[in-house]
């Protein structure tokens, strides 16, 4: 850059601009520079040819060399399966009570679970499968279908309330808004929150235990304990799966909760649905 506007002698030509008396010289750039952009825009040119570059609608130009990522993924997929065949094969023929009492199986199952669990699972049981609302935390001890081994397996096969899998486990809560006059809902449940110790109207309760007894003891039992063969959850233990407050309850009693599982059956093969259930079955709630 030259500080003044007059161009002293030897001074290489300038561009023509001037910026509060400065003017800028017209330098050519070093010779490397222009030949490694050159060289740059060679090998795009070349790459663009070879392999895969250019977006067209529904895909991309191929390249002469026919080179794919998803090739390459699915070749080390195909790779890591015949590697673990044996593994799977043996997991498969071996009775889930067993697979514990084999180190190595109980480990492979359980690393393969959980890549199964953070993949299809997790999206509605959290990726601790620690729930939400409307989905059941798996780290406690609380199954509405049972926590055993075969338990969970059946549950993860079939699903439960779903169209896919005529064994899918089911079973319906009534809407009580339809059944019970608003203050029977009321009184059943201040009854329902008394079970858990919970802050309740005594008087109410008191009137709710006989609209329970008569209405909900069927199914939840008589001392509200739940049963597994038809899914009912247990009332006294204060997890809940919707919510336990005053108005959780009543919208539950109200217009009831139809929760749906996938049949995972129809998804997953049955080495990833047995060693998805070890992996459940060990977070610290099964039975």
């Amino acid at each position: 850059m030259s500080k003044t506007p007059d161009k002293q002698p030897g001074d290489p030509n300038t561009t023509g601009h001037s910026w509060d008396g400065i003017e800028e010289f017209d330098n050519p750039m070093p010779r490397w520079w222009l030949w490694t952009f050159y060289a740059t825009i060679i090998w795009a040119v070349i790459y663009t040819i070879l392999y895969p570059a250019w977006p067209l609608v529904h895909s991309a130009t191929a390249g002469v060399l026919g080179w794919s990522s998803r090739e390459l993924v699915q070749q080390d997929m195909i790779a890591f399966e015949e590697a673990n065949a044996p593994l799977n094969a043996k997991l498969v023929e071996t009775s889930l009570d067993d697979v514990a009492k084999d180190a190595e199986l109980q480990q492979y199952a359980v690393n393969a679970g959980g890549a199964v669990f953070r993949t299809w699972c997790a999206q509605c049981h959290g990726s601790g499968a620690q729930g939400a609302p409307g989905f059941p935390n798996l780290l406690d001890d609380a199954w509405l279908w049972g926590g055993t081994l075969e338990d969970i397996e059946y549950t993860i096969a079939h699903g439960i309330r779903n169209e896919e899998s005529d064994d899918a486990r089911y079973s319906e809560m009534p809407a009580f808004g339809e059944i019970l006059e608003h203050d029977e809902i009321t009184q059943v449940v201040q009854y329902v929150m008394s079970l858990t110790n919970a802050q309740t109207d005594d008087a109410a309760a008191q009137a709710g235990k006989v609209v329970f007894e008569d209405n909900c003891s069927s199914c939840h039992g008589e001392d509200g304990k739940g049963d597994v063969t038809q899914g009912a959850p247990n009332l006294t233990d204060a997890i809940w799966l919707f919510g336990g407050s005053e108005e959780a309850l009543t919208e539950t009693v109200t217009n009831s909760r139809f929760g749906v599982m996938p049949a995972w059956e129809t998804r997953l093969t049955d080495a990833q649905v047995r060693a998805v259930s070890a992996y459940v079955h060990q977070l610290g709630g099964g039975q």
